[in-house]
């Protein structure tokens, strides 16, 4: 808006006008310069980010997965999205009707007025499912948006709905031209003609993302066991090779640097003459501080905290990022 400034009295007025005056009802209001991507707009309300993405033909799949629709909330929650606003969206009629109501239609839903509702009940084209299609890339976007804490200012990129994606566990919805541009890998080039000796195996992308993203070990709870009806059970040592590679990939629990091998806790009751703690009860350790703590057990533990502290703080991080579930 352009303010009017009155020197004499030290005042600026706005004149907003009937579209904005509501926003001035709210409360305080937030009042900043121009800046220079908005230089060439006309005075009014600021509209919503253009969503590259939304104009993606590749990514048409994503938005219209399944999976995807239903962890956004579903048709319902984007029926209830179109209401939010009012205006028949069907384009060929000369009268609408002020009451608006919502019509399915595949990939998504419509919002049309009674009037059109009773036109195009029932029927299905391609011109509906356009509407229907960008309204439904409109909704995911704005719950993606609001799922990353951005405003309907923000343009999302790429990246970040990949990162929904994974965070949301639907990493394998990603179309492999997308995870290549994602991990900023050259595009896939599938030569017309080509000779067999001249196939050079790759591994997919999206393969890559989904083993960064997979889960490392699921835990099961068993309550009534054999053993646990015997008077004097025999103990059995719990081993996953899995989970003990994984603790050997983290960084070290005392410096912080790439571990060497994953230390199995001594001592406190555990381990024994030819067999060793439970593959839980384990930490990452590089060579140094690893030979430093089979030195000398109590005064590693005076410097770096004792084992089960360092356990703890193990296990805390594996459960913390889904390693452990």
């Amino acid at each position: 808006m352009n303010p009017v400034i009155v020197k004499e009295f030290g005042l600026v007025a706005f004149r907003p006008g009937p579209e904005l005056l509501p926003y001035f009802y709210r409360g305080r209001i937030l009042l900043e310069n121009e800046p220079d991507r908005l230089a060439g707009m006309p005075t009014g309300e600021i509209p919503a980010a253009r969503q590259p993405l939304a104009e993606d033909p590749v990514m048409v799949p994503v938005f219209e997965h399944p999976e995807v629709i239903q962890r956004a909330g579903g048709l319902t929650s984007l029926e209830a999205w179109l209401l939010r606003e009012t205006g028949c969206q069907y384009p060929h009629a000369s009268y609408h009707h002020h009451e608006m109501v919502t019509m399915r239609h595949e990939p998504g839903a419509l919002r049309l007025c009674w009037s059109c509702d009773n036109k195009v009940r029932d029927h299905f084209t391609d011109e509906l499912a356009g509407i229907a299609r960008a309204n439904l890339v409109a909704w995911v976007l704005s719950v993606v948006r609001r799922g990353l804490g951005f405003d309907d200012s923000h343009a999302v990129t790429l990246p970040e709905l990949c990162w929904w994606l994974t965070f949301n566990k639907l990493a394998h919805v990603i179309p492999e031209s997308v995870a290549r541009q994602a991990m900023r890998m050259p595009p896939q080039v599938i030569q017309s003609v080509t000779r067999e000796a001249d196939i050079m195996p790759s591994v997919p992308a999206t393969s890559i993302v989904e083993e960064a993203v997979k889960q490392v070990l699921a835990l099961k709870v068993d309550p009534e066991t054999p053993e646990s009806f015997m008077l004097r059970p025999k103990r059995r040592r719990w081993q996953n090779e899995k989970y003990t590679r994984w603790v050997k990939s983290q960084p070290c629990a005392c410096c912080g640097n790439t571990a060497d091998d994953p230390h199995h806790l001594i001592g406190y009751g555990q381990g024994g003459m030819g067999t060793k703690a439970h593959d839980l009860f384990v930490l990452p350790l590089c060579r140094t501080h690893h030979d430093e703590l089979h030195a000398d057990v109590g005064a590693f533990e005076t410097k770096y905290g004792t084992q089960p502290e360092l356990l703890l703080k193990t296990l805390d991080r594996a459960l913390a990022i889904g390693a452990l579930a």
